[in-house]
């Protein structure tokens, strides 16, 4: 399961960070670790390989092309960028992933990713939390130093011009994590999904709290233990730990977001907050709201909505089983089969309790007369029918207007390259370089002629109609479901009825 990570430097001593890939640092404070005679101690295993450095280091070619292109001036510019992917522990033994293996296909990774800018490439055996996986670092210098083919996931023009400075933003890192997974994919090695987010994010900072917090701990407990007392707490929990575990419990029995937010602020002191749609939750004690994405994806807004609808269906779902008839059954039938007398007994009283509920149910309904009872389930299956057919039918108009609101969108935003290659001295070659912008510019206005739509519909005018369709199924939507439960019910219990009488009348013959 190949994981990347990114993380921006504003170091301007790029020696620092080849000195940080080749020798030992100690884990917690980051200090270099010196051998008896206090020098440096390099890493018992690595490989090292630059690119688009030239004749010089990858500090020198770094600082040549500040100076060349007047960038990184200030403190607080982004000098460089390293890449991390960490492989599974599991590749080496199970998928023969070596140390040359990963270095392979770290350099081909940034060749393919970061042309242009000067890198480094370094292959680690282990981890510093010692798991056994092998993992590349990629360190490259944030100015690209010459123009490169621009690629369908290029946007910008800093993506591929001279003298532009990279940036990892979100769509980037996209990009970035399929690559990872496709060239896993095409290794042959382990891999993990890295679209869908984590659901539990912890942060590089988070990470050595908690090591230095549960290392800490650990030293405490011996000396109780040395001592003949017994410790309270063994595991050591981050503040974030703490609130991720609070919000979640909660999360698991909420139903509506008011109900959410008051327990959180009854029985732990949680605030919650809306912003922009984004969520912000604040401890009790904190004075600073700590932001859902920062604790994960799990805590977003999206993702709480989405778990209190399941908690409300799922309630639902539970009383629904509690309200529901049960159906008679034909003890004669099954004994024939082989049934034995214990099922017997079950079954009679099975029968007697269904047949209780459906007689409390005709009753509670005005509906102990047949024809009433045959005239009622005629018009829930006529209210059933139509509900369905209303909601089908709002459910192909909002497919046609996210449709619709797609195009209008791609050919807005298309239109100015459109007018460009008309005037383009160049057509081919103007061709070339925007193809995606022009395939979707074209495949819009392929879509408006084959809709006979001559005047493109206002964005926010198609927004209110989705919003006003969307309401409206979700009227018809409960309609549906309110005509298809009773419905269900009532059948069953004319069934419980016919079925009572086709047994009683034997046993009358009988008697």
């Amino acid at each position: 399961m190949a994981t990347l990570k990114h993380i921006a430097s504003k170091n301007s001593d790029y020696t620092a960070i080849e000195a940080y890939l080749v020798y030992q640092h100690d884990a917690f404070t980051g200090k270099q670790l010196l051998d008896e005679q206090g020098r440096p101690k390099l890493r018992e295993s690595y490989i090292l390989d630059t690119l688009e450095c030239g004749d010089f280091s990858f500090a020198m070619a770094c600082l040549l092309a500040n100076r060349k292109y007047g960038k990184n001036t200030q403190h607080g510019d982004i000098k460089s960028h390293q890449y991390i992917i960490s492989f599974d522990p599991r590749d080496a033994a199970d998928n023969g992933l070596t140390m040359e293996k990963a270095q392979a296909l770290g350099l081909k990774f940034c060749s393919e990713n970061f042309p242009g800018h000067p890198a480094i490439v370094c292959t680690h055996p282990d981890g510093h939390n010692h798991s056994g996986n092998i993992h590349v670092h990629i360190v490259i210098g944030s100015i690209r130093t010459r123009e490169v083919e621009r690629k369908p996931y290029m946007q910008k023009p800093r993506d591929w011009r001279e003298g532009m400075k990279h940036s990892s933003t979100a769509q980037t890192m996209r990009h970035l994590r399929v690559e990872v997974m496709e060239l896993c994919e095409g290794a042959g090695l382990y891999q993990i999904d890295l679209l869908n987010g984590s659901k539990v994010r912890v942060s590089e900072r988070e990470y050595w709290m908690k090591q230095r917090g549960q290392l800490k701990l650990d030293h405490e407990n011996a000396a109780l233990l040395a001592t003949g007392q017994q410790p309270t707490q063994t595991k050591f929990e981050t503040a974030k730990e703490v609130l991720r575990r609070q919000i979640s419990e909660v999360l698991n029995v909420a139903t509506s977001f008011e109900d959410f937010s008051d327990r959180l602020l009854q029985q732990y002191g949680i605030t919650v907050k809306e912003s922009r749609g984004r969520l912000s939750y604040l401890p009790a004690g904190r004075t600073k709201f700590i932001r859902a994405r920062s604790i994960g994806d799990k805590f977003e807004k999206e993702l709480v909505l989405a778990a209190l609808k399941a908690n409300t269906e799922r309630k639902r779902t539970i009383q629904s089983k509690s309200d529901r008839i049960g159906k008679l059954i034909d003890i004669q039938a099954k004994l024939k089969q082989g049934k034995g007398i214990g099922y017997e007994r079950w079954a009679k009283k099975h029968n007697l309790k269904a047949m209780a509920q459906t007689l409390i149910l005709l009753q509670e309904n005005g509906l102990l007369n047949e024809d009433a009872l045959d005239q009622r389930i005629t018009e829930l299956d006529t209210k059933f029918h139509d509900s369905l057919a209303v909601v089908k039918d709002l459910e192909g108009r909002m497919k046609a207007n996210k449709e619709l609101r797609y195009h209008v969108a791609a050919y807005a935003s298309t239109k100015s390259v459109a007018q460009q290659l008309k005037a383009a001295k160049r057509p081919a070659a103007f061709e070339e370089q925007h193809r995606a912008e022009l395939t979707a510019h074209r495949a819009a206005a392929a879509y408006f002629k084959a809709n006979d739509i001559t005047k493109l519909p206002s964005p926010k005018k198609l927004e209110a109609e989705y919003a006003q369709l969307a309401s409206e199924k979700a009227q018809f939507y409960e309609q549906y479901k309110e005509a298809k439960n009773e419905l269900l019910k009532l059948k069953t219990a004319k069934q419980n009825v016919a079925s009572f009488f086709r047994e009683e009348e034997p046993a009358q013959q009988e008697r």
